[in-house]
Parts: C-alpha cells; structure tokens; sequence
C-alpha cells in the first residue's frame, strides 16, 4: 500500500517471519480457531488509480531529489558534511511521502477496520504471508474505497484475538540486540573492504569468484555465531509469551493491518 524502504532481513529481522507459536495445537484445531482471520492483498490496492498517480509524483519527486542531492554531494569530502547532507534529503523525501501517501494510506485503513468489523473479523493480515486460510476481503476493502463518500470508521474496537504481533523494530533496538547487529554490520564491512582489496590484485575470474564466495561463507559464519543465538533466544521468548497469552501464532507488526494481540511489551521486558 506504501512505499517501502529496504528492510534487513539478514541479521535480527529474520523474526519477521510467520513464528507458529501454538505448537500443541491439533491442525484441525488451529484450522476451526483462525476462521475470524482476514488478509488484504495490499499490492491490489496499491495497483488503484490513486496510488498509482501519488507514487508517480513521489516517485518524480525524488528523481529531483537525486539530482539536488548529488549537486550538493559535488566536492563534499567531510563524512559528517555527507551525512547531514544525506538526512537532509532523506527528511524531504519522507515528508513529501507523509503529506502524499497519508491521506490515502488513513483512508484504506479505515477501510480495512469497516471491512472486518462487518465482517466479525480479529485480525487482517497481509497476504503475503498467508499460506493457507484465512478469509480474503481485499474486494470488499477495494469497492468501499471505490464506492461514493469516504469510508466510515466502526463504532466497536477490534475483538480479542489469538493472533499476536510483536514490533521488531522494537526488539532491535534492545541494547544486546543493537550491539550484536552494530558489530555484525561493522564485521560485515571490513569483509567487504578487504575483499574488494583482494579483488583489485586478482588474476583471474576463478580468483574473483573465489574472493567473493570466502567473503560471503566468513560472513555467512559470523552471522550464525553473533546473531544466531540471539533469534533463538527471541523465538523462545516470543513461544513463551505466547503459550501464556493463549496466542495460536505470532507475525511481525509490519505484517498486521487491523487488530491483533500486541506482545511486545512482554517480549522485550523477557529479553532484556
């Protein structure tokens, strides 16, 4: 439904995947318990006439963007005169998003709540992350947007569900998790520098490919060692919290549209 910046799924965001947490459930339980969930193809919405003509402005916006910036950048040598320069326009680029997209992105949600809410959904994912089940109202959703006037909020708050959601920029942000991913990142760019010194004396193709595959696979290992423990660690929490809150699954905040059970108050508190 937005434009979306690049997430980093590489290090801690890797919980942003489907973490099933309700494992003692029968499937033919959890199948009959997760009837009163909805999931919206936000990549139809997107695709409507509105959205499309708002992120081709944006989108024009920031081709002019890029020109400033790079005519500013022109002779700049100071890292931290680049940075600001960088925040600068990254600031702009965000604003312009706010003032275009908002509008429509608040007039969508109020949609989706309408839709479940008529429809005595919980919850309404995103679905991208949907395998199997779940009721599909991304029509209902579209033809409300579509129909005459603006939608009209529902009177009643989502019910309670058994579908929670936890904020992983939150958890990223706990001091051990930031610590492990700053030092990984950091570790990540010096592989990175030296491989790109070992490239400038290479010989041939087969020892650029090599260079490439030793930098990714020493990579690749101190990843599972420095973060690896750390998403364990996260999973069993989130499992846990779950358990207790009576929770059949858990996703990640960016996957939730309407309703949901947040946790992540609790899985915080659990993992500092």
């Amino acid at each position: 439904m937005s434009v979306r910046f690049a997430r980093r799924f590489r290090t801690l965001g890797a919980l942003a995947t489907l973490v099933l947490a309700g494992l003692a459930f029968a499937p033919e339980t959890l199948a009959a318990d997760v009837t009163d969930i909805g999931f919206v193809d936000q990549a139809q919405i997107a695709s409507m006439p509105a959205f499309v003509a708002t992120n081709r402005d944006l989108g024009a916006y920031k081709a002019k963007l890029d020109k400033q910036f790079a005519a500013q950048m022109r002779g700049v040598r100071d890292p931290n005169v680049q940075a600001r320069i960088a925040q600068e326009f990254q600031n702009k680029l965000l604003l312009r998003q706010r003032d275009l997209l908002g509008p429509l992105l608040q007039r969508a949600q109020v949609a989706i709540a309408a839709v479940a809410s008529s429809k005595n959904l919980s919850v309404v994912v995103d679905k991208r992350i949907v395998i199997l089940g779940g009721q599909d109202v991304t029509r209902s959703v579209i033809d409300l947007l579509n129909g005459p006037g603006d939608p009209v909020p529902p009177v009643s708050t989502p019910p309670p569900s058994n579908v929670g959601f936890v904020d992983q920029q939150q958890i990223d942000q706990i001091p051990k998790m930031k610590a492990a991913n700053d030092q990984f990142l950091k570790f990540e760019n010096d592989q990175q520098t030296a491989a790109q010194q070992k490239l400038r004396g290479a010989k041939s193709d087969a020892d650029r490919q090599q260079i490439l595959r030793d930098m990714r696979k020493t990579i690749t290992d101190k990843q599972k060692d420095l973060i690896g423990p750390l998403v364990d660690q996260t999973r069993d929490v989130i499992a846990s919290v779950a358990k207790k809150r009576g929770l059949l699954l858990v996703i990640d905040r960016a996957d939730l549209i309407y309703g949901g059970t947040d946790i992540t108050s609790d899985v915080t508190a659990a993992l500092k």
